[in-house]
């Protein structure tokens, strides 16, 4: 809001009216005007609800969107640790000729379980450490005929499950 008031002299001088009002006064000598504005300190309610309205239907398109994403997230960690623990167990094959057997696990990338059956095996291993899902489990390794799966037994750590809670399988992993 501005108003202007005319000035009968010529001098600089400062308006005071109330200091609760936040008034604020210039003058201008040539035109031999006061010219004051009032300033606003705080929001309207009215301006406050649209704020708040508008907040809310951010949060309702976006949170649903969010809250889902940690546990996607976690698959998707799971499915590149078993791609990892997949080209060491190919190497292990590569020089073997053979994927290790069910029973010997992932700790046959660890250390030679049988010299004789496995007399190519790496010196220095395949793995340095086993092999562990998001939350915390270590992956279970299956030989299938001549080739193998991986499995991750969720969230729920217990095998089956649905939703959130299914196991995870390499080959599912690779869609």
């Amino acid at each position: 809001m501005t108003k202007e008031f005319n000035l009968k002299s010529r001098k600089n001088g400062i308006l005071n009216i109330n200091k609760y009002n936040n008034l604020t006064s210039t003058t201008n000598l040539k035109q031999n005007k006061i010219i004051i504005s009032t300033t606003k300190n705080a929001f309207s309610l009215l301006e406050l609800l649209v704020v708040i309205l508008i907040l809310g239907i951010l949060a309702a398109a976006v949170v649903p969107r969010v809250v889902g994403a940690g546990d996607k997230a976690k698959v998707d960690l799971v499915c590149v640790n078993m791609k990892g623990a997949a080209n060491a167990l190919k190497m292990f094959k590569l020089d073997n000729g053979m994927y290790p057997e069910t029973e010997e696990g992932f700790e046959a990338l660890q250390s030679n379980p049988d010299s004789d059956k496995y007399s190519n095996y790496s010196s220095a291993g395949y793995l340095e450490n086993l092999p562990k899902d998001s939350w915390g489990s270590k992956m279970v390794y299956i030989k299938t005929g001549n080739g193998f799966d991986i499995i991750s037994y969720g969230a729920d750590k217990r095998e089956g499950g649905s939703d959130e809670y299914a196991d995870i399988k390499y080959s599912g992993c690779n869609k």
